[in-house]
């Protein structure tokens, strides 16, 4: 009886000794891979008003109403030109920077094969700032958060 209760006692003490620091003491559920935190797309009201009749004004009548993009966006238009691309998060404005975004809206798309013209004597930097608040809050949370850590500085 003695010598079953020491192999138990020894068993259970190398099942102990087996785990790692990092495992002692730590549920099963918080063992699994850590999710990354999903950032909630969340602009102010007044912004998003703001900049949703910006886009409305400026930015619609080719990007459409909600930021959809023209049909078949991805194909070239027949006049040899790109056509514009969705704003709404399913098409590839998260891949860029704010600061990319901006400068596209200021200079357009003439150089780099579009025909979106320069915003920049039109639209102030606040302005642009606005539409761009707006066209984010148009983005899934996952996209939002894919943007955000592609693109923090605290990353």
């Amino acid at each position: 009886m003695i010598l079953k209760n020491t192999i138990l006692t020894l068993l259970s003490l190398g099942a102990l000794i087996s785990c790692s620091d990092e495992t002692v003491g730590k549920s099963e559920a918080s063992l699994e891979p850590e999710k990354k935190k999903v950032i909630r797309v969340s602009v102010d009201p007044k912004t998003y008003s703001q900049g949703r009749k910006l886009f409305l004004v400026n930015c619609a009548t080719c990007h459409g109403s909600q930021g959809e993009g023209e049909k078949d966006w991805r194909t070239v238009g027949a006049d040899g030109v790109n056509k514009a691309p969705p704003l709404n998060g399913s098409g590839h404005a998260w891949h860029h920077s704010t600061s990319a975004l901006t400068n596209v809206i200021k200079n357009g798309t003439a150089k780099i094969g579009g025909k979106m013209p320069a915003w920049k004597d039109k639209l102030s930097d606040r302005e642009i700032n606005l539409i761009l608040a707006w066209m984010t809050a148009q983005w899934s949370d996952e996209i939002y958060t894919a943007w955000h850590n592609r693109f923090s500085q605290n990353n």
